[in-house]
């Protein structure tokens, strides 16, 4: 059964102009966010579990800090999420909702229950920016990054509205843009969702996905241990520079040679690499055979992505018996290799299909119209 609803929440207390959203700040900018303003780091800790771990905004009800304390949150801070405004619950379960930021534009969360876990695939901009030719999102055009409020806000606001009924055991940083592109904000999240005082989750239950950002790459090495995703799609260059553009700047060996020294940061680690299967694109098995070879160094798994169509899009899905045969060629040449479950496909919740509302900055959606104008012989659009 498909469940659809736009909701009409009360009408919270307005948020003062120029306040500090406390949710910008993991526990080590929190601590120096107390110590600038002459109160102990622990303060943090504090406050973290008031907010994540009780529940509680409102900070009179934060009784082990100081009424002066409270009173200055109270004057000079907030916290403060996205607001849902719109919530689907597909026939299999997974739900998806709607998030309105502070500015208009809106972006998707989508929860995906399973028997043993609770997975939260979490937005980490509007819009995207990379332009993946198979990919909906991208062909929303990009407005801006989410804030750390923003983007963890997702994950305070979906369990919230879950409660009882699931709980998060997974976090995948594969919903609307590029988040090594925010790279700062989206370190800060993930800080958060391992926390011990905030959602503790461990590091290998947060995932980040990325199109191949490799400076990005080696950085996150040094300051954030997650499980690393890549989305990969091709094994040459000259298709993935077709169907992931940014491969024009960070082409295959590069991107390898992050990869590894990604899977060096510990022992049995391997990197996680996504494919999506395009109808006579990229799943010939000489396209398998790519692989294997493309791979033969990386510590590897493999996650085969059948194509979800979005209107207009070119490409078609592979046959089911192709990506069975697929997989069984990397599986017998010894690579893990699973093939992604579609869910939440009647309410365009699945895998390249988020799209939010996106007041686009690129002028993607112009340059589109105007390739198909010229192709057709049309009359240009009006700007």
């Amino acid at each position: 059964m498909l469940i659809f609803s736009l909701l009409k929440k009360s009408v919270p207390e307005p948020v003062k102009p120029n306040a500090i959203n406390l949710l910008d700040f993991d526990r080590k900018g929190l601590a120096a966010f107390f110590v600038g303003m002459g109160e102990k780091p622990f303060r943090a800790t504090q406050l973290l579990k008031w907010i994540y771990q009780e529940g509680i905004e409102d900070f009179d009800l934060m009784t082990n800090l100081s009424k002066p304390l409270r009173a200055y949150l109270k004057e000079h801070c907030c916290i403060a999420t996205p607001e849902i405004v719109l919530e689907q619950q597909a026939s299999d379960g997974t739900r998806k909702w709607v998030l309105q930021t502070s500015c208009g534009n809106r972006v998707e969360t989508v929860f995906i229950p399973e028997e043993s876990r609770g997975t939260l695939c979490v937005s980490s901009q509007i819009g995207c920016a990379l332009a993946c030719t198979f990919c909906s999102t991208a062909q929303q055009g990009f407005n801006r990054n989410l804030t750390t409020a923003e983007i963890i806000g997702q994950v305070y606001a979906a369990q919230n509205r879950l409660g009882n009924a699931g709980k998060i055991t997974n976090v995948v940083m594969m919903g609307m843009g590029e988040p090594l592109l925010n790279f700062d904000n989206v370190v800060a999240a993930m800080n958060l969702m391992m926390d011990d005082f905030s959602f503790g989750l461990s590091k290998r239950r947060v995932t980040i996905s990325t199109s191949g950002v490799v400076p990005a790459m080696y950085r996150l090495t040094e300051v954030c241990d997650v499980s690393l995703a890549v989305s990969l799609h091709a094994v040459t260059d000259e298709l993935r520079d077709e169907l992931v553009p940014i491969n024009k700047k960070y082409p295959l060996n590069e991107l390898m040679e992050a990869c590894r020294e990604n899977a060096k940061l510990a022992p049995r680690r391997t990197v996680t690499f996504e494919y999506v299967m395009l109808d006579g694109i990229n799943d010939s098995l000489t396209d398998a055979h790519g692989l294997v070879k493309l791979l033969e160094t990386v510590p590897a798994k493999i996650n085969l992505i059948p194509f979800n169509p979005f209107p207009n899009s070119p490409y078609r899905c592979s046959s089911n018996n192709r990506i069975n045969q697929f997989k069984t060629l990397l599986n017998d040449a010894g690579i893990v290799t699973t093939i992604r479950k579609t869910r939440g496909e009647d309410i365009d919740a699945a895998c390249g299909q988020l799209v939010g509302q996106v007041q686009d900055k690129s002028r993607r959606h112009l340059k589109q119209q105007l390739q198909t104008s010229e192709q057709n012989g049309a009359a240009q659009p009006s700007v």
